[in-house]
């Protein structure tokens, strides 16, 4: 779900779209979005897991301040998953608002839940000015789960 008052021309996600398995909903005040039961991208939930696997996702693309007012338009069952330690290397610019600890640009938080549940979806940062330094920053982590993913064991 994406929030309008956020601009497109900033927007990690924006080159997203036409993507499979990639959708947008435009968040509007007065409409009710009928999410039916996916995994929630927050940060407040358990760890993104294996359990998780097969899951649809919904990510709220729009400042941390304003998550919960674009929430209580969602209806349907919601399953608050955060992501493992990943570090976020969009340049943020709020001066008056922090982030929370573990927050990702919603790109970064895409990729990583993807890489998380399987398959890796490295066409997520294609056009992500910051992919390097995202790469580099969770190098570790990334290796961690790109090793499960091609395991022959790997569940699915």
């Amino acid at each position: 779900m994406r929030d309008p008052r956020e601009a497109r021309a900033k927007c990690s996600l924006t080159p997203l779209r036409g993507l499979p398995g990639v959708h947008f909903v435009e968040y509007h005040p007065g409409r009710r979005i009928d999410a039916g039961e996916r995994v929630l991208l927050h940060p407040d939930g358990d760890e993104l897991g294996a359990a998780d696997r097969g899951c649809d996702l919904l990510l709220v693309d729009c400042s941390w301040r304003r998550t919960s007012s674009l929430l209580r338009t969602v209806d349907g069952v919601l399953h608050a998953r955060a992501l493992p330690p990943f570090v976020s290397t969009y340049p943020r610019r709020s001066k008056t608002h922090p982030d929370p600890p573990r927050g990702l640009a919603s790109v970064e938080a895409l990729f990583a839940a993807a890489l998380v549940l399987g398959p890796p979806r490295a066409e997520f940062l294609q056009e992500y000015r910051s992919r390097d330094a995202f790469l580099a920053a969770n190098r570790e982590l990334v290796e961690v789960f790109l090793a499960r993913a091609s395991s022959p064991a790997a569940p699915r």
